[in-house]
């Protein structure tokens, strides 16, 4: 193994894992790289609000209330629609949040970056079919800038299956009942090396949730977590949240099941129940996991260029 890297190597090998990779999602998904806003009005129902229980950074600026973004679920979907862009096009961007919430250790950090992409399908595409195809595409991405990167750096030693395994939360469930979600997904990745699982966010037989989703994105039945085992650390690391987005009917019964109806008064909701948005699959791809799975480091602190503020 080469000796630690110094900052100027490690920065380096960063930025071309970046690029290489990026070239692979815009190819493999028929993405367009954008700017995108760091916040946005509380009142637009644009802020994706994760789990449903964090607290944005937040600023008032007149009488008008704005948020540091959580991510841009709903943004991207809003500005597919706004540009027109066409049947299976899309868009992605560097995002950059701030997560005062979190819980920071090897793989969280306060400082967010990820990859947040959106993709325009037809309504006939929102299936597990369609899920798993663009799943694929992406692991596809990850699995070549391994390949990359393996070439130019013979001391890395990354190693990916050729193929991603699939996995239902129940099915998970089923498998180890007598363990904790995070268990679940430690001990399956562990086995399979890169795995998806499928559905998250709606109760399982059990009556628990695999992990908790905002209501007014994913739909809960067609979305999920692509994890990788990590050997540097030991353990599974959720690389990319990602799923088709709610249509005008899984909206109404996820709000339903999460007692949160008040928020069909916002402008995003109305336009969805409406019809007035595209039909899209989207997601998030963690820039500094990626990063740290792929150069072998053992902190997220590692591979942030803001590294003061992820330790």
């Amino acid at each position: 193994m080469k000796k630690e890297l110094t900052y100027l190597e490690t920065i380096t090998m960063i930025a071309e894992t970046k690029k290489y990779f990026e070239s692979q999602l815009e190819k493999r998904l028929s993405l367009i790289k954008v700017p995108s806003p760091l916040f946005v009005k509380t009142s637009s129902g644009l802020q994706d609000d994760l789990t449903g229980t964090e607290k944005a950074v937040s600023f008032t600026k007149g009488k008008e209330h704005f948020e540091i973004v959580h991510s841009l679920a709903k943004w991207k979907r809003e500005a597919l629609g706004k540009y027109k862009f066409p049947i299976y096009t899309g868009l992605y961007t560097d995002m950059k949040a701030i997560r005062k919430h979190e819980e920071v250790d090897e793989i969280h950090s306060l400082f967010v970056e990820q990859w947040d992409w959106e993709k325009i399908i037809l309504k006939e595409d929102r299936t597990i079919d369609y899920l798993k195809e663009t799943v694929r595409a992406i692991y596809k991405s990850i699995r070549q800038t391994s390949i990359f990167l393996k070439k130019k750096y013979k001391f890395l030693t990354i190693d990916l299956p050729k193929k991603i395994y699939f996995i239902s939360s129940q099915e998970l469930e089923d498998k180890y009942p007598d363990k904790t979600p995070k268990e679940r997904e430690d001990l399956i990745t562990k086995e399979k090396k890169a795995v998806f699982i499928i559905g998250i966010g709606d109760k399982l037989k059990s009556g628990v949730k695999h992990d908790l989703r905002s209501p007014d994105y994913d739909d809960w039945k067609l979305d999920g977590d692509l994890l990788i085992y990590d050997k540097t650390i030991d353990q599974a690391v959720e690389i990319s949240s990602m799923g088709i987005r709610v249509d005008e009917k899984s909206i109404i019964e996820q709000l339903e099941k999460s007692d949160s109806m008040e928020k069909l008064t916002m402008q995003y909701h109305k336009k969805i129940i409406e019809r007035q948005l595209p039909y899209t699959i989207g997601g998030g791809i963690g820039q500094s996991r990626l990063c740290m799975f792929l150069l072998r480091k053992a902190h997220i602190g590692k591979t942030t260029y803001c590294w003061s503020s992820s330790i």
